[in-house]
C-alpha cells in the first residue's frame, strides 16, 4: 500500500480562475478565442475584475500540482501526496491553500512577500455554438510568485524532511525555468537513496530554450513523460534526425544515468493514438480509450491527469500496463469536465 508522503511534487503553483465571460471582457483585454498566452501589463487588472464581476471557480492549478491532485484523488489515501512551490501572501494564495487541502494534498508553499500568487485566467466564452460542443477557452497565465521559488526554502529542515520521506518525486519541466538548482538537489538525493525521480518534457520551449538545465537533470530521471510534439522537438534539438516517436522514446530512455538502481522508462502520449512506452531498448504501445466527440468538454489538463493517474499506480508498485491504464482513465475523466476537476471518488478498478 502507498503510505503517507510517498509522492512529492515540486512545481509552479497557479490558481486557475475560471469563469464564463462576455464579449466586452474579451475585447477590453484583447483576448483571442482558444489561445494560451503569458500575461502582459495590460492583462494584470483582469484577474481582480474576473473575481468581482463574474461567477468564478477557483482550481489549484499549474502542471505539477494538477498531476499531484489527480494522483491523490486516485489513491484516496489521506496525506499520500505532498507538494512544494511558491505563492504570494494574498487572497489568491489563501484560496490555493484551501483548495489544495480540500484535495487532500499536503502543500508546503514558500510564501513570497514581494509578488502576488501566480494565476491563470481561464476565460470561457459561448458564442453561437451547440450545447454539446466544447466551450471556447482562452488562458492567460501570470507566473508572478511561482517564479520566485528559492532553494533556501527547500533546505529548511521541515521542508527537506518531506523530500526525505518521499519515495517518488515528480517535477514538470516548467520548474526548470524557475529553480534548476532545486531540481539538482532533489535529483542527487533521489539517485543516492534509490528513489524514483520522474520528470515531464512539459512543452516544446523547454527543450528549445532550457536544453542545458534539462540535460543536467535527465541523468537523475527514471521516468520521462511527454507528448509527441515535445518528443519530436527534443529529437530535433539533439540532432537525432528522426521524428519517429517510438525511436525517440527509445533514445531518451538510453541517455546516460547517474544511478544504475532504476532503469529509465520513457512514456509518450499521442492524443487519441496509442501511448508509447520505451524500456530496455524495446517499445510497447497501449491503445487509449476513445471518447465520443459529444462527451468531450475540455482537454485542458488531460496530460497532467494522465501523469497523475500513472503515478497513483506506480507508487503502489503496479506493473507498467496498470500505470498506463490508470493514466488513460484519469485523462478520460478530466476531459469530460471543465478544467482539471474530477468527481468525488474515482471508479477505477
Amino acid at each position: 500500500m502507498a503510505s503517507e508522503g510517498i509522492l512529492l511534487g515540486m512545481g509552479n503553483p497557479l490558481l486557475d480562475i475560471s469563469a464564463v465571460v462576455d464579449e466586452q471582457f474579451l475585447e477590453k483585454y484583447d483576448i483571442k478565442l482558444n489561445n494560451a498566452i503569458l500575461a502582459e501589463d495590460k492583462h494584470l487588472p483582469m484577474y481582480d475584475e474576473m473575481a468581482t464581476k463574474y461567477n468564478v471557480e477557483y482550481i489549484a492549478g499549474g502542471a505539477t500540482q494538477n498531476s499531484i491532485r489527480v494522483a491523490q484523488w486516485m489513491l484516496q489515501i489521506p496525506g499520500a501526496t505532498s507538494y512544494i512551490g511558491a505563492i504570494g501572501k494574498d487572497k489568491f494564495g489563501e484560496e490555493m491553500k484551501k483548495n489544495s487541502k480540500l484535495a487532500g494534498v499536503n502543500v508546503n508553499y514558500y510564501e513570497d512577500e514581494s509578488a502576488p500568487t501566480g494565476t491563470c485566467a481561464v476565460c470561457v466564452s459561448g458564442g453561437e455554438r451547440s450545447v454539446r460542443s466544447p466551450a471556447y477557452k482562452s488562458l492567460v497565465a501570470n507566473l508572478s510568485a511561482a517564479n520566485c521559488y528559492k532553494t533556501d526554502h527547500l533546505k529548511q529542515p521541515q521542508i527537506w524532511s518531506i523530500v526525505e520521506k518521499a519515495k517518488y518525486i515528480y517535477i514538470a519541466g516548467f520548474f526548470l525555468t524557475v529553480s534548476p538548482e532545486s531540481i539538482q538537489l532533489v535529483g542527487r538525493h533521489a539517485a543516492a537513496n534509490n528513489k524514483v525521480f520522474v520528470m515531464n518534457l512539459s512543452a516544446p520551449f523547454i527543450s528549445e530554450f532550457f536544453k542545458d538545465v534539462l540535460e543536467q537533470a535527465l541523468p537523475y530521471v527514471n521516468y520521462v513523460f511527454g507528448n509527441e510534439t515535445e518528443a519530436r522537438t527534443f529529437s530535433k534539438v539533439h540532432g537525432w534526425e528522426t521524428d519517429n516517436v517510438e525511436k525517440i522514446a527509445i533514445k531518451i530512455s538510453q541517455l546516460p544515468k547517474a544511478s544504475g538502481t532504476h532503469k529509465r522508462i520513457t512514456v509518450i502520449t499521442q492524443g487519441a493514438d496509442p501511448v508509447v512506452v520505451a524500456e530496455d531498448g524495446k517499445v510497447k504501445l497501449f491503445p487509449v480509450v476513445l471518447l465520443p466527440k459529444e462527451k468531450l468538454v475540455d482537454t485542458n489538463g488531460a496530460g497532467d491527469a494522465f501523469v497523475g493517474g500513472f503515478l497513483s499506480q506506480l507508487v503502489q508498485e503496479k506493473p507498467i500496463e496498470e500505470c498506463v491504464r490508470a493514466g488513460c482513465y484519469a485523462a478520460n475523466v478530466i476531459i469530460q469536465r471543465p478544467g482539471c476537476t474530477y468527481p468525488e471518488k474515482p471508479d477505477f478498478h
